[in-house]
């Protein structure tokens, strides 16, 4: 069952038509990640999904409603939640104070448990929970934009970059923790330019080139693409 459908999107900045028809599906339970080189569409991706940029044509569908309908604020109580490029914690605010800022929406009396469940996939967060989150290493806020997303219960959580500017061992516990999200039941949509590291995670994969998808299929086929192989893993 597909949790999000892109079908024949376009999406123009000004004259620049960034999207040019592009269409994927992400069903429930998935890692589904989208690669391909700067400038190729995949932030833009993200950002027509949350409604952050409107399709001139095509639809997005999440859980069977277009999105047109829905302002950017609504889609976290809709069950969408976003981590942007650059992680956009509020850097004046502390570790605990981010992760409740991220269940703003919510009336319920689950939100302290899921605080400790947040500082359970990161126990880093909860050694710095009094910490004003800009003072934080890049690799600690990225947990921190994790966790503020997770604090909304989302259906499909949505990663831009997320390794962006990481030390290589960082990396892997950002992945590593992307898996965990994923098992305990939350879809994931991950955008990202290691194409080794979210092939290996991930259960199929897109590839995007100047606002097209040019390459779909299972996340292992593409790891044996021969172009998969030389233009985005730098095997000769």
């Amino acid at each position: 069952m597909s949790i999000l459908e892109l079908d024949n999107v376009h999406a123009y900045y000004g004259k620049i038509h960034a999207l040019k028809g592009v269409s994927l599906r992400v069903e429930q339970g998935e890692i589904v990640t989208l690669i391909g080189g700067n400038g190729a569409g995949k932030t833009t991706t993200l950002r027509t999904i949350c409604a952050l940029m409107r399709p001139t044509v095509g639809s997005v569908i999440f859980e069977g409603e277009d999105l047109s309908r829905y302002k950017p604020s609504a889609l976290a109580s809709r069950g969408i939640a976003m981590v942007p490029e650059g992680r956009g914690v509020f850097a004046k605010m502390t570790v605990l104070e981010n992760l409740e800022m991220g269940a703003f929406h919510r009336k319920d009396k689950e939100i302290d448990a899921d605080i400790e469940r947040i500082y359970d996939l990161f126990p880093r967060l909860r050694e710095r929970r009094t910490q004003l989150a800009g003072t934080m290493s890049g690799g600690e806020q990225q947990m921190l934009a994790m966790g503020r997303a997770m604090m909304s219960r989302p259906h499909l959580l949505l990663l831009d970059e997320p390794s962006m500017g990481l030390a290589p061992v960082l990396v892997e516990a950002i992945f590593s923790t992307i898996v965990d999200i994923n098992k305990q039941g939350t879809t994931v949509l991950l955008v990202e330019q290691n194409a080794l590291m979210s092939l290996e995670i991930a259960n199929r994969g897109y590839v995007l080139q100047t606002g097209e998808i040019v390459l779909s299929d299972d996340a292992r086929a593409l790891k044996q693409n021969e172009m998969i192989q030389k233009v985005y893993l730098g095997i000769e």
